[in-house]
């Protein structure tokens, strides 16, 4: 990467520490990461992961360092992001295309019209055409993911926050939606960041997994994935792959204590 280059998103020093803790959980962590790229998180559970989304997107308050997206100060103007978690979070009062139009609604500026268009826009983008005026109950767990995802976009930034959205799903509906994904990725080319605990899931959809080293969280080394773009679940075959997939799972198997 250029080195003059604004990176979509970067953390210089980072750290935090949870109240009544007796170390940091995230410790004097820098990374760049560069725009339209993709890359999952993995790590064991409970290492931090999860800590340095929500240090990116304010809900924590950093003890020390700075967080730019896009150059801008985390947080600030345009210096921000959209954040998927685990769960879709729909709201069961409100119908999908109000629950998707949530970010334009905060954000202000727009008539309920606009919004509406708007938000059915985005279902139909994200393959829920028609779906716009359902409850969330009456959706499958795949599709209040695509609605959740909708959302996700409506909130205009290029640096998309994905924290084990699929998890929950079913190993059919899990793999449809991990290729659905890339397809949006390619199509949108936003820059994403995936928290995985599936060694086969960060192989087949990053560019590169950003492994976390040891916790706290000082460094994740970057680990290029050999396969190409575009890509079928056949890449995951390759031999490289396959012998990368184990010394990943041979990397978190360290790190989980006996």
């Amino acid at each position: 990467m250029d080195a003059g280059a604004v990176s979509a998103l970067e953390l210089e020093g980072v750290s935090y520490q949870y109240p009544g803790e007796a170390f940091d959980i995230v410790d004097n962590l820098s990374l760049r990461v560069e725009k339209g790229s993709f890359h999952c998180i993995v790590g064991a559970s409970g290492c931090g992961k999860s800590t340095i989304f929500r240090l990116i997107n304010g809900l924590l308050p950093l003890k020390a360092g700075a967080i730019r997206i896009g150059g801008v100060p985390a947080g600030t103007g345009k210096g921000a992001c959209g954040y998927m978690p685990q769960k879709d979070l729909l709201f069961p009062w409100r119908t999908v295309w109000e629950n998707v139009a949530l970010p334009l609604e905060i954000q202000g500026g727009c008539s309920k019209r606009e919004r509406r268009e708007r938000a059915q826009a985005a279902l139909e983008d994200a393959g829920l055409p028609g779906c716009g005026d359902k409850m969330p109950q009456e959706l499958s767990g795949g599709m209040r993911q695509r609605a959740a995802f909708a959302r996700t976009m409506l909130t205009g930034s290029d640096l998309l926050l994905l924290d084990e959205p699929f998890s929950a799903l079913d190993f059919l509906t899990r793999i449809s939606m991990q290729e659905w994904l890339l397809s949006q990725w390619q199509r949108h080319q936003k820059t994403i960041l995936f928290i995985t605990h599936d060694v086969e899931e960060a192989l087949f959809l990053s560019s590169s997994v950003l492994a976390v080293e040891s916790t706290p969280i000082r460094a994740l080394r970057e680990i290029p994935v050999p396969a190409a773009f575009p890509r079928d679940r056949s890449c995951l075959k390759d031999p490289e792959l396959v012998e990368l997939k184990e010394r990943l799972i041979a990397h978190l198997r360290k790190q989980v204590t006996p």
